[in-house]
């Protein structure tokens, strides 16, 4: 990141371990996904999710930008700003059954929710798993010196 002072990654507090991005990735409340509509305007929501990278699991009404994805491309992160996780991917829909139960049960673990598998129907809704490409994390204790990047073989 030529100009923004990073530091190589054996200087400041070091790269951070996939192990606190998933924690980050579990603890977070809320998610941002943003999408790109059929014209080129981005499209940004708030979600709720059991996480966004692996294993990802989603919902929205039948398509991440509301039936206006362009493509699949996305981007998912944390609702913390400060010490983020951001996951660049490929929205893909599932409608197996078994997939979206275990996800319904984790939201409602989360969430202290009470969603239905009915809510859930593929007719309706739609649960999407967001396959990762990229994922980005730094920490605001150490912004020069935690920035950390991972690419996810493809799937």
């Amino acid at each position: 990141m030529p100009g923004y002072g990073i530091l190589p990654a054996g200087e400041g507090s070091g790269l951070i371990p996939w192990a606190e991005a998933e924690r980050r990735l579990t603890v977070a409340h809320d998610y941002w996904l943003a999408t790109v509509t059929p014209n080129g305007a981005p499209h940004v929501m708030p979600v709720c999710e059991r996480t966004p990278c692996p294993p990802p699991l989603a919902s929205s009404p039948r398509d991440p930008a509301g039936g206006r994805a362009a493509d699949r491309r996305c981007t998912v992160t944390t609702d913390d700003a400060r010490d983020p996780v951001v996951c660049e991917g490929v929205a893909e829909r599932t409608t197996d059954p078994g997939a979206i139960a275990t996800f319904v049960a984790a939201v409602n673990a989360k969430y202290d929710a009470s969603v239905t598998v009915e809510f859930q129907d593929p007719g309706v809704n739609g649960t999407f798993a967001v396959r990762p490409v990229r994922a980005f994390a730094l920490s605001g204790a150490d912004f020069a010196g935690s920035p950390t990047r991972w690419r996810f073989a493809d799937r």
